[in-house]
């Protein structure tokens, strides 16, 4: 009783501003416990959504030949989703459907449709994707076709070939895949999008040398954003993933490590999070990553990235130097 009451009295003697400011930082403290344990949950310990019940029976997944987009495409099939598989290349499609049929037996059943994004008629070419689905209880689409450059370069340096790509694939084939899908998730009133996004948008401040890329991407995450608060009403779960480094042949990365993992490591934590926040980077080093470079000067990262880009330029014009030669 003595102790608490010594307490009180040092409260008592401590001035007004002193203790405003113990208030302010006890609040502080709090919410970043509290964020902490919530990132400690999703990352490790929130189960997964039973997707095929609280979505529907199938998932369409775009660029599913490669990468990302396989990976995801076997986890989904584990998962009990028919399948859908988008990309521009029939032998592979034909390759991938098939090894996910040997690994995964009792999956209901995996479609091909053959769309090549950086088409001119990609439009038409969505149209038909649009009727090929009709009908089918679509509950998830991931958008993950995408393009990159091949190397880093300055922005002048980009041709038009280049650009108009980067721009019909990255943005136009999501916008109009989603535009596609959505209505059938509206009228079941249930569904999930994932539009894989990269880190080059969300979580570095730039990304120099690497500009129309990083753009296009920035449209997908604003678009996710928006996506969301629009469709969650009616059932929609809309959310853009950011992955940084995932060793596939887009990012040109051969071998996995830690902090790089392998499409199939991305894959099993992309999985579990569909249908949760907006904006996620489900593989957890990642989000280490993105919190520590928030801390940074936006400046340091800027000069980094700029350095760690103008080495890249240089060893893909030596490559493309050295081609030319032969």
């Amino acid at each position: 009783m003595a102790g608490t009451c010594a307490h009180v009295e040092f409260l008592r003697a401590q001035p007004a501003w002193a203790l405003a400011l113990a208030a302010v930082g006890l609040l502080v403290a709090v919410r970043a416990a509290v964020r902490l344990a919530l990132w400690v949950y999703a990352a490790f310990l929130r189960p997964g959504k039973p997707l095929r019940r609280r979505y529907g029976a199938w998932a369409v997944v775009t660029g599913a030949t490669d990468g990302i987009g396989r990976a995801i495409a076997f986890r989904l099939a584990a998962a009990g989703l028919g399948l859908v598989l988008v990309g521009r290349n029939p032998e592979k499609l034909a390759a991938v459907a098939a090894e996910i049929k040997a690994k995964h037996p009792k999956v209901p059943e995996v479609r091909t449709f053959v769309l090549d994004f950086a088409s001119e008629e990609l439009a038409a070419g969505v149209e038909a994707l649009k009727e090929a689905i009709r009908g089918l209880d679509v509950g998830v689409l991931v958008n993950n076709a995408g393009l990159s450059y091949p190397y880093a370069r300055y922005f002048h340096e980009v041709d038009e070939e280049l650009m108009r790509s980067l721009i019909r694939v990255n943005v136009e084939g999501v916008t109009r895949v989603t535009h596609a899908v959505l209505p059938g998730m509206v009228e079941r009133k249930r569904g999930a999008i994932v539009n894989i996004g990269s880190g080059s948008a969300s979580v570095v401040p730039s990304d120099p040398m690497y500009s129309v890329y990083a753009a296009t991407k920035a449209y997908v995450d604003q678009f996710s954003r928006c996506l969301y608060v629009e469709y969650k009403s009616k059932g929609i779960d809309v959310q853009c993933q950011v992955p940084l480094y995932v060793a596939t042949k887009m990012a040109s990365i051969r071998k996995s490590s830690f902090m790089v993992p392998s499409a199939d490591t991305y894959a099993r934590a992309a999985v579990r999070h569909i249908g949760y926040e907006p904006r996620c980077t489900p593989y957890w080093p990642h989000s280490v990553m993105w919190f520590v470079i928030s801390i940074l000067p936006e400046s340091l990262i800027d000069n980094f990235r700029l350095g760690m880009c103008i080495k890249i330029r240089k060893k893909g014009l030596a490559k493309d130097a050295k081609k030319k030669s032969l």
